[in-house]
This record gives C-alpha cells, structure tokens and sequence, in this order.
C-alpha cells in the first residue's frame, strides 16, 4: 500500500528583492509560513522493477524527470544506494504556478514518504541538501512552519512560529512565471531615474533606481523587521496552539496590526501588479472585506489575506465569492501541527 503524504503549501509575509549574483539568481529575503491548504503525495517503492513514474490527472503537472518529485526520488535512492520501482501519484488540490509552492511541497512530500516507503531515514543535513538542490522553495518544507529565507530562498532559518492565524487565499486563473517576474524587476531598476510603467510615480517613498547597496540595505532592514515583528508577540507563555479559534482574536489583532505598522509588503507585487491589474484588486477587495494584511504570496498569483478570527475570515471569503472570485479559508500552520499531519 503506497504512503501517503499531505503535501502543504505556503505563503510569503513580505519578499524584499536584493542586487543579482553571478549565479543569475537575486538574493533575496522572505518569511515563508506554511498553512493549511495542501495536496496529496502517494508514493510507493517496489524491489521488483526499475525507474521512476509519475502520475497526476492534473494537466499541467510534467510526468518526466523535470518534475521535481521526480529529480528528488533520484536523489534519494542514489543517496541510500537502492534500486527499484518508484510511481508517485500527486492529487492535486493546490495551484500549479500560484506562488504557494505546490511543486515544492510535492517534492519534499516525496521525500518523507520514500524514506517510509524503503525504512530509512534520511539526516536532515541531507535533506536540506538534496532539497536546495532541486529548487530554492523546497528546504522551507523540511522544516515547516515559519521561517526566514535568505540566499535565493534556499536557506531557511527556523522562526518562533505565528499562532494559527485564519488566513483566506484567492487564486485567479493567472500562470505567472517567476524568472519573469524577475527580469521584469531588473528591467525596472536597470535605468536610472526612470519613471517605471506606473508604480514609481504611485510610491512618494520612490526614488532613483536601487544600488546593489540600497539593495543590501533593504535586505538587512528587512530582516531586522522581521525579527523584530515575530519577537515581539510570539514568545509569550500562553500562545494558542491548534486550530485558529476566536481565542486567539486580541493576540492575533496586534499581531497583525504590527505587521502593517513594520510596512513588510512583497517587492514582486511593484512588477506584477502593473501587468496583472486583476490581482492588484483582489488584494483592494481583501483588505475592503476586512482582511488585516493581505499580500501577494511568491511572484502569484496567489493573494491571501490575515484575519484575527475564524467568522471574521469566513465572511471574508464569503463576500470575495459574491464578486466571483474563488476564494478558501485555511490558517497558517505552525511547525508542530505541520509534522503532526504530514503523514495521512
């Protein structure tokens, strides 16, 4: 009988953008928080046979060894020196390119249920390894919860976890690649003094283009922010656990409240926005409705919003549907209950 996986994905509070690398990656910083929301990753190992399949009714899902559960179960049985018959079956359930790191999600699942499946266990300093080396997104998902992301997000440094905050998750019928989005931000700051398309004339903080210095700044006060913000109500006795309930409302008010005054905000949504003016007014329509903190998560096309209570996020969703957008409720989810549900 193959294991099953719960697969969950993740959300971005504020993304600050740094000076590219040689490498032609930017470096870059983000809180990654897991929630609810996931797929299912079934994987079963057979001694009899050889290679790997991978099977999902989802269209755009590859079935070949670009899909990354498939270069991480590669990695896995030349690391534990097997051989034998993998076929991974994902369900979908979560966006394909949304910027909630579905594929991510998938690959680490992968990786848990292979180590059950074959009865080993992999160090977690290898599988943070095997994880940055598939794609920056997967190390966040060997730890779960709330984490920092530096480097090109591939590093990931465990914060004290959020209280189970109700969050509500919008998901237009948008593809938006990130490479893009990223050339789009350079071709943004390569000219000097250029009024961008739009959103610099919109910002009264905006003003010549970014050094590779500024960058580095932004970088490093963003961290501080960050820090600073989750330090600052998260390390108290008494921080609910468990399900979002209404008992978490004050906690989760200034926590929420302090987001907004720390002025933490995703960069991708100055390139995005302009090109995609619909995700630009499902985040007006969330924070109209009622959500505390409402975000682009990744480069999209996902746009979630924060709420203090559980009614308070129903509603939400609720009057997000009445204007046709497809919107869920779910909640953050924080380090202890992601491992206590990963296996089904």
């Amino acid at each position: 009988m193959p294991t099953a996986v719960r697969s969950y994905g993740k959300i971005n509070i504020g993304l600050v953008i740094g000076p590219g690398r040689p490498d032609g990656y930017h470096e870059l910083r983000t809180i990654y928080q897991t929630i609810g929301l996931h797929d299912i990753v079934k994987v079963e190992a057979k001694a009899a046979g050889t290679g790997i399949e991978i099977r999902s009714k989802h269209p755009r899902v590859p079935a070949d060894e670009t899909n990354t559960c498939y270069r991480v179960a590669e990695r896995v049985l030349k690391l534990l020196k097997r051989r034998g018959k993998v076929t991974i079956s994902i369900e979908k359930r979560l966006p394909v390119q949304g910027g909630m790191g579905g594929g991510s999600s998938n690959a680490v699942a992968t990786l848990f249920a292979l180590e059950r499946e074959l009865r080993a266990q992999i160090e977690p300093a290898d599988r943070l390894r095997i994880a940055a080396e598939v794609g920056s997104d997967l190390p966040l998902f060997c730890l779960g919860g709330a984490a920092l992301g530096a480097g090109h997000g591939e590093e990931v440094f465990p914060l004290p976890d959020l209280p189970p905050l109700p969050a509500v998750v919008v998901t237009p019928a948008l593809h938006i690649s990130t490479p893009e989005a990223f050339r789009a931000w350079d071709r943004d700051h390569a000219q000097a003094g250029d009024e961008d398309r739009g959103w610099r004339a919109k910002r009264q903080d905006d003003g010549p283009k970014l050094t590779a210095e500024q960058s580095s700044d932004r970088i490093s006060m963003f961290s501080r922010s960050a820090y600073e913000w989750l330090s600052g109500h998260l390390f108290h006795a008494g921080v609910p656990r468990g399900k979002a309930t209404k008992g978490c409302g004050d906690r989760a008010e200034a926590l929420l409240l302090d987001l907004v005054r720390a002025g933490i905000e995703n960069d991708f949504e100055r390139v995005v926005f302009p090109q995609y003016p619909e995700l630009r007014e499902v985040k007006r329509a969330l924070q109209k409705n009622g959500a505390q903190y409402a975000s682009l998560s990744g480069s999209g096309s996902t746009v979630y919003g924060l709420c203090c209570e559980v009614p308070q996020a129903e509603s939400l969703a609720e009057a997000l549907r009445k204007e046709g957008m497809q919107a869920e409720v779910t909640a953050t989810l924080p380090r202890t209950e992601y491992w206590g549900g990963i296996f089904v």
